[in-house]
This record gives structure tokens, C-alpha cells and sequence, in this order.
């Protein structure tokens, strides 16, 4: 099961200004190479703060979102709330035949992810843009080396680094 982080970051290294921001800020490409490979895996994991600033069930690929809300509940096989851990979430998608999921914020599930040593790639949009304050991709302190594999311009000042974590 490959792991693939899919985040968009301002140049100063911000996903938002906060934690309830729409992300509407990254272009374009950016848009369209998020559904590009969120749809390819069919399944995207994100947290419920992510999963209520989109306010809706992404179509074509099963969205399952982590939180601690007993009163969320699923709406159908596309909608999924979940408890369980980075690794049983994993587990479960293995089980159903995926052979990848799009991991899609926020910093909290994304360093969840990375602790467990979970993420194999990194796909990160670099948008010309600063936010001085906000949220980075990570919410603790991490020492994981990456492997560049790409590096692309997508749209007018927007790169898209794609990265193999080392582990």
C-alpha cells in the first residue's frame, strides 16, 4: 500500500492560516492534480477538521476521515468516520484492494502518519504566496529524510516537489 502525502504549502511554508480555512488559495493546477491523484488511489484519508472546511463528500474516491466524534456518521461506502489508528485504517483499505490512498491534512493526521513511518511519498505544491502565521504541514517535531524524485512547474510560479521518504 503506498502512502502519498498531497498537500499545497504557501512559500513560507504554511497549509492555511487555520485551522477552519477553505483552501481556495492554490491555483488551478494544483486543483487539478489533487483530483488527478486522489481519484487514481480511489481513497483519500483526512482529518474532520479537513474534512468539514471541503463541507462535502468528494466524488469518485471513498473519503475517510479520522476524529473522535462518536456522533459522525458514515453516509455510505464513499463517507467513512473512523477512530481507528493510521495503521488499521492501512490495513482496512489493504484488505478492501487498494493498492494507494491520498493523504490530505491536516498537520495532526499528517504527523499521525508520519510517526508510524507510514508516508511513502511526498507531494508537495509550493504556492507563490505568504501567510507569516499559520498552520505547517506538521504539528511536532520530525527528523525524516527525503529523496527528491521530481520537480515540476505546474502553473505560473506554483512548483510541485514530489519526494520518496527514506526509511
Amino acid at each position: 500500500m503506498k502512502v502519498i502525502l498531497l498537500m499545497a504549502v504557501t512559500a513560507d511554508g504554511m497549509i492555511a492560516r487555520n485551522s477552519m480555512e477553505l483552501i481556495d488559495w492554490t491555483g488551478k493546477a494544483d486543483k487539478k492534480y489533487f483530483i488527478h491523484i486522489t481519484r487514481e488511489a480511489g481513497a483519500m484519508i483526512m482529518g474532520s477538521k479537513t474534512f468539514d472546511t471541503i463541507g462535502k463528500v468528494l466524488p469518485g474516491r471513498k473519503n475517510i476521515v479520522m476524529t473522535r466524534d462518536k456522533t459522525r456518521i458514515n453516509q455510505g461506502s464513499d463517507l467513512i468516520f473512523t477512530s481507528q489508528t493510521p495503521k488499521e485504517i492501512i490495513n482496512e483499505l489493504k484488505i478492501q484492494g487498494f493498492e494507494s490512498v491520498a493523504l490530505i491534512g491536516g498537520s495532526t493526521v499528517n504527523t499521525l502518519f508520519m510517526k508510524e513511518n507510514l508516508i511513502d511519498e511526498v507531494h508537495i505544491t509550493i504556492v507563490p504566496r505568504l501567510f507569516g502565521k499559520g498552520l505547517s504541514l506538521f504539528n511536532e517535531t520530525l527528523d525524516t529524510l527525503l529523496e527528491l524524485m521530481d520537480i515540476e512547474k505546474i502553473d505560473q510560479g506554483h512548483v510541485l516537489l514530489k519526494y520518496r521518504v527514506k526509511k
